[in-house]
């Protein structure tokens, strides 16, 4: 169904370059069969592991690479991150079985997240956002604006989107899971609390309590009730335990300072 490791399809109405990389023969052959099928898709490699994509990404450019997580040797996170450090970098969607590797996916500034088996209109989903990713200005402002609000993959009805982190208010645990809640509603991700409190810090969430992380701008209120102290975001009481409490004071005094001096 698909070319032997390394050989490339052409389109001549196609655009986009693309190498898709798969230790599996079958997936592979499925991957590369919709990508091929897809008129945007100009020339299509294919690469059975990283060192294989490696190779062919010395002899040439490609504007995306659709890529598995898990793979022996070098596997799809490290050559996702190898990749990064190109002149210029292809886009990256992973494609995987498994949605465990979806928030470091993101971190290492992933286009989309696909999870098998494969769909023809997903992937043409990806390619579309492939698109608009490459159109996006090249200036270093916008470049810097991209990495300062990272995307997180969210599953509605099946389709995996992507939520800016700046639209999510504040975070609550459940077990393994961590839910985001916006304005428009909540999503359930699979991480944990303390792993967003931890990447999250420099963007300005704070934690507030064993299960709730919030943006710390977007506190309108630091409350004293019966039961304690309490934030009020968005019209949401959210409970302050007692051993953030001090710490949230002061981070509250030190940005109104911030914000007053400016």
């Amino acid at each position: 169904m698909s070319e032997r490791t390394g050989t490339a399809a052409v389109n001549a109405s196609g655009f986009l370059r693309v190498l898709a990389v798969d230790d599996e023969p079958p997936a592979l052959d499925e991957l590369a069969y919709h990508l091929r099928a897809d008129p945007r898709v100009a020339r299509l490699l294919t690469a059975g592991d990283a060192t294989e994509a490696l190779r062919l990404l010395r002899d040439g450019d490609v504007d995306v690479v659709f890529l598995d997580i898990r793979m022996p040797g070098l596997d799809g996170m490290e050559l996702a991150r190898v990749l990064r450090r190109f002149a210029r970098p292809p886009a990256i969607v992973f494609v995987t079985a498994y949605d465990d590797g979806a928030v470091d996916a993101f971190d290492l500034g992933a286009t989309d997240y696909v999870r098998k088996p494969v769909r023809a209109d997903r992937l043409a989903e990806s390619l579309r956002r492939v698109i608009g990713s490459r159109v996006v200005p090249s200036h270093p402002a916008a470049l810097a604006r991209a990495e300062e609000d990272p995307t997180i993959p969210i599953e509605l009805a099946g389709t995996t989107r992507m939520l800016p982190r700046s639209a999510v208010r504040w975070v609550e645990a459940q077990g393994d899971y961590a839910r985001l809640h916006t304005a428009e509603g909540s999503h359930l991700v699979r991480v944990s609390l303390a792993t967003l409190a931890e990447r999250w810090a420099d963007a300005g969430f704070v934690r507030v309590h064993r299960s709730y992380l919030v943006q710390l701008k977007l506190i309108a209120e630091l409350r004293l009730v019966n039961s304690g102290y309490v934030v009020v975001i968005d019209s949401t009481e959210l409970p302050v335990s007692r051993r953030h409490t001090r710490e949230l004071k002061d981070k509250l005094v030190r940005a109104a300072k911030q914000d007053w001096n400016r």
